[in-house]
C-alpha cells in the first residue's frame, strides 16, 4: 500500500515507519478501540486458565465478547491460536461474564450474551499469503487487520476481506478441520447468502435493488451481515436490511426528531423492540419510493 500527501499538485510517498514492539499497535488500537471498531474495551492482558489473551472487547451491537491479538512478525498460525481462544471462551463463558461485569460495573447475564457471534481478530502490519488462506472460510469467526504507521504519524488499518468464493471449513476434511468443526457449530458467520435462503426471486432482486442504491451512497460503504439483518456502515450503521418473505424492513439509524421525512413514510421505533440501529424503521415490498428513501439514508451520512 502507498500512501501520499498531496502538496499543490504533486504527491509525496510518505514511509513506512515500522512498529517497534507488539505493544506499540496494542496501545494504538486499545486508545482507540471505540472509532477504530466500534467495539467495548472490557480488559487490556485478560489471564485466563494460563492463557494471555491481548486485549478483551465487547460488541454492543451483537451483544458476544471479541478477542484481539497483535502481532509484529508473520511466523505463527492464525488459525491454531485464534480457534483455541475461542475453544477457550466457549468453555468458561462464566469467566468472560465475571471480568466484564467487574470491568464495566455491570450487571450482564449469560443469557444476555449471543455466544454464536464470538470473534478473533488478528492485528499486525502485514499477513503471509498462507495466513490469508488458511483464514479464508466463509463461517470461520477468525479476523486479520493490518496496520501500518507512516511518517507524519499516519496510522491506516485495513481488513482483510475473505473472498467472495471463500468456501466452507466444513468442506475440509482434516483433523484439524475436525477441531474446528466443534467451534463453528457454536459460532456462526453469517453471510448474504444465510439471509437470502428461502426467499422468493422477485424478493431477492428487491433486496439487490435496494443494496446496490444504498452502496452508490457513497464509495466507502461496506455490508456485513449479522444474525438477524445485514448492516450497511460508513464508520458507523447507516442502515440495517432484513430480508422478509414479502419484502424487506429496513431501519435508519437516526435518533427520533433527527430525520427529515417530509412524505412520513417511516415509523417511529424508538419505544418498541426492534432489530436494527436507528429508531425510524420502514417496510417496502417495491421500488417505488427508492430514491425517496435513499434520500433518507443518505441524512446519515451528513
Amino acid at each position: 500500500m502507498k500512501i501520499f500527501q498531496q502538496n499543490k499538485s504533486e504527491l509525496k510517498g510518505l514511509k513506512e515507519k515500522p512498529f517497534k514492539l507488539e505493544k506499540d499497535i496494542q496501545k494504538i488500537v486499545e486508545n482507540n478501540l471505540g472509532q477504530v471498531s466500534g467495539y467495548q474495551l472490557i480488559k487490556s492482558e485478560f489471564t485466563i486458565k494460563n492463557n494471555r489473551i491481548d486485549t478483551l472487547a465487547f460488541d454492543e451491537e451483537n451483544r458476544s465478547f471479541v478477542i484481539l491479538e497483535y502481532k509484529r512478525d508473520r511466523n505463527y498460525s492464525v488459525v491454531d491460536q485464534g480457534v483455541s481462544y475461542l475453544n477457550l471462551m466457549l468453555e468458561y463463558k462464566a469467566d468472560f461474564i465475571v471480568e466484564y461485569n467487574e470491568s464495566q460495573k455491570n450487571n450482564l447475564k449469560r443469557n444476555e450474551v449471543d455466544w454464536s457471534q464470538s470473534k478473533v481478530i488478528f492485528v499486525a502490519p502485514s499477513f503471509t499469503d498462507f495466513q490469508r488462506q488458511s483464514s479464508n472460510f466463509k463461517d470461520l469467526p477468525i479476523e486479520l487487520w493490518e496496520i501500518k504507521c507512516f511518517e507524519n504519524e499516519i496510522i491506516v488499518i485495513n481488513p482483510v476481506k475473505k473472498s467472495q468464493s471463500a468456501p466452507s471449513i466444513k468442506q475440509v476434511q482434516t483433523k484439524e478441520a475436525s477441531t474446528i468443526g466443534k467451534v463453528v457449530e457454536e459460532i456462526k458467520v453469517y453471510t448474504e447468502e444465510d439471509h437470502l435462503a428461502g426467499k422468493s426471486e422477485e424478493i431477492i432482486e428487491l433486496y439487490e435493488t435496494y443494496k446496490h442504491a444504498i452502496l452508490n451512497l457513497a464509495t466507502d460503504i461496506e455490508l456485513f451481515p449479522k444474525k438477524l439483518y445485514i448492516a450497511f456502515k460508513k464508520d458507523k450503521n447507516l442502515a440495517d436490511i432484513h430480508v422478509q418473505q414479502k419484502g424487506l424492513k429496513i431501519w435508519i439509524n437516526m435518533h427520533k426528531g433527527d430525520l427529515d421525512d417530509p412524505k412520513n413514510i417511516t415509523n417511529d421505533v424508538s419505544r418498541k423492540g426492534h432489530w436494527g440501529n436507528g429508531d425510524y424503521e420502514v417496510t417496502v415490498s417495491d421500488t417505488q419510493n427508492l430514491e425517496y428513501i435513499m434520500s433518507l439514508i443518505k441524512q446519515v451520512i451528513g
